[in-house]
């Protein structure tokens, strides 16, 4: 089972009616789109719009695409740019404020899915946002734990290879700032066990010319949306050609493939629920393909 939306079918309504103002959302996969762990939106907040303080019994992470909406998590309020994610971990208070002007746009992760109206509460309103001074995030700050952020020079792996100075990176060389790069493609973590989540992972993908990923499944649920460029997209056997803007998601043993076929770097944001597993995440096709063949051998 699969799910493709088109950017321009992209529909965002006012959410949390009483509870926010200026503030709208569009559920990009839930339950309508066939998934069961999976509850992935765009947000929009106009200025001067918010979201009032809650808890809920999921898992949310974060990835901002425009403008500077301030996060109110935990009594701390952090002002975030675009690039900036992080992890909502369940039952701790968060609120969102807009700016002062203009609107800010991001994408969230809800993990698992929230519940059905009518179902059992999963979400608890505790009033208007704490008007607490906001400072810019600071990812070097280690009190920052829940948040990070990726500037587009840290998925080129050519930024990797020389050394830097104490006061250089953004966050100290280690894993927190590791490249996975595989068959054209490059991997960026987002939010995992490292920002203590749980239930799901973020993470960036990039594909150079030529990149691709054959034919796969997984035990899990996938979420595709575009960032930048173009890509060729197969899932149980139906091809799309996936642009900015575009979603794909992918169930529990849909197989699917990637290839870019473009003269440019293609560029998505990616989330996993659950979390993979230690091991067999990733099924091949060809793999066992050819295990028949050999076994079928006399």
């Amino acid at each position: 089972m699969h799910h493709m939306l088109r950017a321009e079918d992209i529909r965002l309504t006012a959410a949390y009616p009483g509870h926010s103002a200026l503030y709208s959302r569009c559920a990009l996969v839930d339950r309508a789109a066939g998934a069961v762990h999976t509850g992935f939106g765009l947000c929009r907040l106009e200025a001067e719009g918010h979201v009032g303080t809650h808890v809920q019994s999921f898992e949310e992470s974060f990835y901002v695409v425009e403008g500077e909406p301030t996060l109110v998590l935990d009594g701390h309020a952090y002002r975030l740019f675009p690039g900036a994610c992080g992890l909502i971990p369940v039952g701790v208070p968060h609120a969102w404020r807009g700016d002062r002007e203009g609107h800010a746009k991001w994408l969230d992760m809800l993990a698992p899915q929230p519940r059905d109206e009518g179902g059992p509460a999963d979400t608890f309103f505790l009033g208007p946002p704490n008007e607490v001074e906001a400072q810019a995030v600071d990812i070097r700050d280690p009190r920052s734990r829940h948040l990070f952020r990726m500037a587009d020079s840290e998925i080129v792996l050519d930024n990797l290879k020389r050394g830097a100075g104490a006061n250089a990176p953004t966050v100290s060389a280690s894993m927190a700032t590791a490249l996975l790069a595989y068959s054209g493609i490059a991997v960026k973590m987002l939010v995992d066990q490292r920002l203590d989540a749980v239930l799901h992972t973020m993470f960036m993908v990039e594909y150079q010319p030529g990149g691709v990923a054959q034919p796969h499944d997984h035990p899990l649920e996938e979420t595709y949306y575009i960032l930048d460029g173009e890509v060729e997209a197969v899932a149980d056997g139906v091809r799309y050609t996936l642009r900015p803007g575009d979603l794909l998601w992918t169930g529990v043993g849909s197989v699917h493939a990637f290839y870019n076929t473009s003269q440019g770097t293609v560029r998505w944001l990616e989330t996993q629920s659950p979390q993979p597993p230690a091991r067999h995440s990733y099924r091949f096709s060809r793999d066992w393909e050819y295990l028949g063949e050999k076994l079928a051998a006399p």
